[in-house]
């Protein structure tokens, strides 16, 4: 049957079953529409499937430039959030620096750049086991410093010498 052959292209080009057939029967209304035009008959096969291969393209393209619709509107960032964003950015990057370069390596790679704890060890060439326990002792040593860099804030009063905004949030 014919209608089984070409559903079963729509099928080759869409995953969903639901939407094959929709492209099918858009494919078929298309098609009537043209039908007077199409001089050779015995072609309407493959008249029909290049109109699904056509359709299936403009739903894509039209899919992807769709936009999606929320229940509140994203808040814009404002001056101060910049401020802050760009002092916690800066307090990230000078704890960093009390890191081995290795343990460095691995805190950017899982959290930052959120590779898996096995592409990470590919990545480094080491074994998951080292990545885990590398990962385990920096992030120990971050927490250490920072908590060491908020009692100093709290004790002196005043945030440590490039740390005021973050440590003033955080307070």
């Amino acid at each position: 049957m014919r209608q089984d052959a070409l559903l079963r292209s729509a099928r080759r080009l869409v995953p969903d079953p639901v939407d094959a057939q929709d492209l099918l029967q858009t494919a078929l209304i298309r098609t009537l529409g043209n039908w007077d035009g199409i001089t050779d008959k015995s072609l309407a096969d493959a008249y029909l499937r290049r109109v699904m291969i056509n359709t299936r393209t403009e739903w894509w393209r039209a899919r992807r430039l769709q936009e999606v619709p929320t229940d509140a509107l994203p808040e814009v960032a404002s001056e101060e959030d910049r401020f802050g964003q760009h002092a916690d950015r800066a307090l990230l990057m000078d704890v960093l620096s009390v890191l081995a370069p290795k343990q460095r390596s691995v805190v950017v790679l899982r959290h930052w750049e959120q590779m898996s704890t096995e592409e990470t060890a590919e990545a480094l060439g080491m074994s998951t086991g080292t990545v885990k326990s590398t990962l385990h002792r920096a992030l120990a040593r971050l927490r250490t410093e920072l908590e060491s860099r908020e009692r100093e804030w709290h004790h002196v009063g005043e945030p440590a010498a490039g740390h005021g905004v973050v440590a003033a949030r955080a307070a």
